[in-house]
């Protein structure tokens, strides 16, 4: 064991108010909100980059064949023309899904920042807020 020196003591005389208590608590669902929003950015990301390769696929594919084309866990037989619409739409709706998660995780990050600011400013050493 060893002694912290004493300007590295926490401070214990700080009292948590009932207004504090909310914000922690706060800044913890958020944390866990943006945790959850940046698992499913991934995901998205993963899935717009097989968009991309299937959109660079059908380019090099015959006009005239029908392609076969994954919708949920069933492939279907489509024509080409309704296939590349097909992904036309899927890789719009997957874009405004992953602009709503980023939007999402910025409002989140700027409220945990504020909150941080606010707390440290009351707790300094005494709270940890990393994650």
């Amino acid at each position: 064991m060893r002694m912290l020196p004493q300007e590295d003591e926490q401070d214990d005389n700080t009292e948590v108010t009932w207004e504090d208590q909310q914000r922690i608590n706060t800044f913890s669902k958020l944390n866990t909100r943006l945790s959850g929003i940046k698992e499913k950015i991934e995901v998205l990301k993963v899935e717009k980059e097989a968009l991309d390769d299937i959109s660079m696929e059908l380019e090099l594919a015959d006009e005239e064949e029908p392609v076969m084309y994954k919708i949920g866990d069933a492939f279907i037989h489509m024509p080409y023309s309704r296939a590349t619409k097909r992904l036309e739409k899927d890789l719009s709706s997957l874009n405004d899904e992953l602009g709503k998660c980023n939007s999402s995780a910025e409002n989140c990050e700027k409220t945990m920042k504020e909150l941080k600011v606010a707390l440290y400013a009351k707790f300094g050493r005494a709270i940890n807020l990393d994650e």
